[in-house]
């Protein structure tokens, strides 16, 4: 058994509920306009996890799903539409949006996608370009 904890999230409704377990591969903000249109908000917050460490342990044939690009597949509940998670295939990660589990301590380290930014925030974290270059980026500077 597992010393790791985990948190329980769900989408609008609570018919999709998943769990993560372990530390995320990171966190932060992603201010790219695929992001911003899908979620409806200026910013999206991210946690990125291996697949292994996200579990849909309620309602899974409830998702429904859509991919715009190869690099994402969207997941959202088929009963509220409430927004759940997108796989990122390239990047070998999960991003569960940071607000469907409220009890995880969300600790953002950097902002990608910056440049695309339509809420410019001076919070002092690194503000990137794209992804860092262990994600699958050029983990350039936004400048």
């Amino acid at each position: 058994m597992s010393n790791e904890k985990s948190y329980q999230g769900s989408c609008f409704c609570g018919a999709v509920q998943v769990t993560v377990t372990g530390e995320p591969a990171g966190m932060g903000y992603c201010h790219c306009a695929s992001c911003r249109h899908w979620s409806a908000g200026p910013v999206n917050a991210f946690t990125l996890w291996k697949p292994k460490a996200v579990q849909v342990t309620r309602g899974a044939d409830n998702l429904a799903s859509y991919s715009k690009t190869t690099g994402s597949r969207r997941q959202w509940c088929k009963t509220c539409g409430g927004h759940v998670m997108t796989e990122h295939p390239e990047m070998g990660l999960i991003d569960v949006y940071a607000a469907i589990i409220p009890d995880y301590p969300f600790v953002p380290a950097l902002h990608v996608h910056y440049q695309e930014s339509v809420l410019p925030l001076r919070d002092g974290l690194p503000k990137m370009r794209d992804v860092p270059a262990e994600m699958g980026g050029l983990g350039r500077d936004a400048g």
